[in-house]
């Protein structure tokens, strides 16, 4: 897995090795990062939060592409590992703070209106995604303007709100579904 573009652009990310493991594919990370570019008109100065951040492939594309920071959390020792040596191989550890804890638990400690990017790539069909969003929408961590994008297997279905979160787009990649959420708070 490379990184698509930016100031990292073509570096081979560290991965997970093992059947367990489900990175998400170049083709469609880069379909991802298009929408994005064109719901938020760039990644110049946005917060970025990958929860469940596995290889921390997300968040590093984004601050590849100009982000101004991002906060990775995955609760495996394995994940801050691989995550530590990909933002080190991008030179991008300075922009970034590593959680290593389960993302329920971690929501907690992130201040209201930090992040203007929200990923979520739990492990698929344990609703660890609605888990998150009902978190992220209870302890308002999402800015106002801001976008969730939430990974999941093509055959889970997500509410189309929870709380003041309303999905405004969703796209289908074979296997896997794309789900793109805003806030919808005054």
């Amino acid at each position: 897995m490379r990184v698509i573009a930016g100031t990292s652009r073509g570096r081979r990310l560290a991965l997970f090795e093992g059947h367990n493991v489900r990175p998400t594919p170049d083709r469609v990370r880069e379909a991802l990062f298009s929408i994005l570019q064109s719901k938020l008109g760039g990644f110049s100065n946005l917060r970025v939060l990958d929860l469940f951040a596995g290889s921390g492939a997300l968040a590093i594309e984004a601050l590849s592409r100009g982000a101004t920071s991002a906060c990775l959390v995955d609760k495996a020792p394995a994940s801050e590992k691989i995550i530590r040596e990909n933002l080190n191989l991008c030179q991008l550890s300075d922009k970034a703070k590593v959680i290593t804890r389960g993302a329920l638990q971690a929501l907690p400690e992130l201040s209201p209106g930090t992040f203007d990017l929200v990923f979520l790539d739990p492990p698929y069909s344990q609703g660890l995604v609605e888990d998150a969003l009902v978190e992220i929408d209870r302890l308002s961590i999402l800015n106002k303007d801001g976008i969730i994008c939430a990974e999941t297997g093509a055959d889970e279905i997500l509410p189309e709100s929870v709380g003041q979160l309303q999905r405004i787009d969703q796209r289908r990649y074979g296997t896997i579904m794309i789900s793109f959420y805003e806030s919808v708070r005054e």
